[in-house]
C-alpha cells in the first residue's frame, strides 16, 4: 500500500474550528475569499460592469490564479484572467500592499497577457484589448483620486498610442456615494446584509452563512495550510513567502509556524504581519 500522510483528526479538527471564527471576518479583499467568490462569474461581471462602466458587459470566460509560465524569465500567477464577449481580456487582481501593485509590474502583467494570447504565425494586429486592473487597499500612485486610467500616449502629438493595451488602478479607499465608491464599500465589508450590491451579497452570504459555503472556504483554507507547510521552503522568492506567510496569519498561525512554514527568519516574518496589520488600520 503506498504510503499517505494521516492528518490527526483532532488536529484537523481544531483547525477547522478556527477557520470557521477567521471566515467571519474575511473581505473581498482577502485573496482566499476573493478567489472563491470570483469562480462564479457573476460576481466578476459586476466588479468589471463597475469598473468600465459598461452595464452590458458580458463575461464569457474567466480562470482563477492563471499561471502564466515564462520560460525565458520569470512567471507570475494571476488573481483572475477573464475574457468578454468583445474579446477583450482583462487581469483583475486585488493586492493589499504597495509592493505587489507596483507600476512596473502591472506593465510586466500586461506583458505576460500578451506574450500568451497569440499563436505562432499570427498577426500583431490579432492581440486583443487588454486591461489590466489593480484594485488596492491604499491609494497607490497618490493622487487622491477613486480610480486611474493610464494608456500610452504620444507627447509631440498630444495623442493617444493606439496600442489598446490598458492599466486601471482603484482606489478602494475612496467610499463616495458613486456605484464605484459603494463597490469599494462593498469589498471592505465583512458581512452581506451591510453590501450594496445583491449580486455580492448573495455570495458572500453563501460562502459565510451556509454549511456548504463554510466547508468549502475551510477546505481551501487546509489546502493553503498543507501548501504552506509543505512546499514553503520551495517558494524560494522573498515576495512569494510574504504573501504566504501573511495568507497563514490570516488564518490564525502562530509566527513561528508560519515562519518555519515558509522558512524564514521568524523576526521579519513577525514584521511583515504587523506592518500588514498597521496598514489595514
Amino acid at each position: 500500500m503506498a504510503d499517505e500522510k494521516i492528518v490527526p483528526e483532532n488536529g484537523l479538527e481544531v483547525r477547522y474550528e478556527r477557520y470557521k471564527g477567521i471566515i467571519k471576518n474575511f473581505t473581498l479583499m482577502s485573496d482566499i475569499f476573493m478567489r472563491n467568490v470570483f469562480k462564479q462569474r457573476e460576481c466578476l461581471e459586476y466588479v468589471l460592469q463597475v469598473i468600465m462602466e459598461k452595464q452590458d458587459l458580458k463575461v464569457i470566460e474567466q480562470i482563477i490564479q492563471k499561471d502564466y509560465k515564462n520560460l525565458q524569465g520569470r512567471s507570475a500567477i494571476m488573481d483572475c484572467v477573464a475574457r468578454d464577449s468583445e474579446g477583450k481580456q482583462f487581469d483583475v487582481e486585488i493586492q493589499q500592499d504597495n509592493e505587489g501593485a507596483s507600476p512596473k509590474r502591472a506593465r510586466y502583467h500586461s506583458g505576460l497577457m500578451d506574450m500568451n494570447t497569440l499563436n505562432p504565425g499570427q498577426d500583431f494586429d490579432e492581440l486583443p484589448e487588454s486591461y489590466v486592473i489593480f484594485i488596492t487597499r491604499d491609494d497607490i500612485l497618490g493622487y487622491g483620486f477613486p480610480i486611474y486610467h493610464i494608456d500610452r500616449h504620444i507627447k509631440e502629438a498630444d495623442d493617444s498610442f493606439q496600442d489598446e493595451a490598458h492599466i486601471i488602478y482603484v482606489n478602494s479607499r475612496k467610499q463616495e456615494d458613486t456605484e464605484l465608491g459603494r463597490l469599494m464599500h462593498d469589498l471592505h465589508c465583512k458581512n452581506a446584509d451591510e453590501m450594496h450590491s445583491p449580486v455580492l451579497a448573495k455570495r458572500v452570504h453563501e460562502l459565510k452563512d451556509t454549511q456548504k459555503g463554510v466547508e468549502l472556504m475551510c477546505h481551501e483554507m487546509e489546502k493553503i495550510y498543507s501548501e504552506g507547510m509543505e512546499s514553503g521552503e520551495k517558494r524560494g522568492e522573498l515576495k512569494a513567502k510574504k504573501e504566504t506567510a501573511l495568507s497563514l496569519a490570516e488564518m490564525g498561525l502562530p509566527v513561528e509556524k508560519i515562519a518555519k512554514a515558509v522558512n524564514h527568519n521568524v523576526n521579519e516574518v513577525q514584521k511583515w504581519i504587523d506592518e500588514n496589520l498597521c496598514a489595514i488600520k
